[in-house]
């Protein structure tokens, strides 16, 4: 949900001022976006997927995990809160005390009925703009997740799976990391 003014656009130092209630406050081009909290089903997905990713992380020490609220500042007009996010360790450089400075290698968002236009479309082209190399959106709902890909293109969709047909996903980024649809969502 936007809550924009016409013609006016916030900043970093404007978003460090926004309250802390509870809800997720990001800025897309100057636009202020704001969500209500997670449901408790979307908060076992993250636990799930914070599981698995931390601990094939810590054994291969490819980088690191960070889940949200953590601020990903992209520009003074473009910071983030991804659900959860993967820098490389060539990367770390990017992470700060406070926040990340600059794209992630790697961002996953859960979607609701709420963040569904957003995540689908607006954080999509935002994190192709500046370079994500790779993005999931899961979808609770629908038991899927689909994963983009960046190329010289722009993005790609990947693949898109579905607990249904029982499927894997894989990413080229975290070498031997598969997890199961099943235990994403379970």
């Amino acid at each position: 949900m936007s809550i924009q003014t016409r013609g006016v656009k916030f900043t970093y130092d404007d978003y460090l001022l926004f309250p802390e209630d509870g809800r997720r406050h990001e800025l897309i081009d100057g636009e202020r976006f704001m969500t209500p909290a997670p449901s408790t089903r979307h908060q076992k997905i993250v636990g799930n997927l914070v599981r698995f990713l931390k601990n094939h992380v810590a054994r291969t020490k490819e980088g690191e995990v960070f889940v949200a609220p953590t601020d990903v500042v992209l520009s003074d007009v473009d910071v983030v809160e991804p659900d959860l996010l993967f820098i490389c360790a060539a990367r770390a450089s990017i992470i700060t005390e406070k926040n990340i400075q600059g794209p992630p290698d790697f961002v996953i968002e859960i979607i609701s009925q709420t963040s569904r236009k957003t995540d689908e479309t607006v954080k999509r082209k935002l994190y192709e703009r500046y370079g994500v190399r790779e993005y999931w959106i899961v979808d609770p709902e629908l038991e899927t997740v689909d994963v983009h890909r960046l190329t010289d293109r722009g993005y790609v969709r990947a693949s898109e799976l579905s607990l249904e047909a029982d499927h894997a996903v894989e990413t080229p980024l975290l070498p031997g990391l598969k997890l199961r649809l099943f235990d994403i969502f379970s």
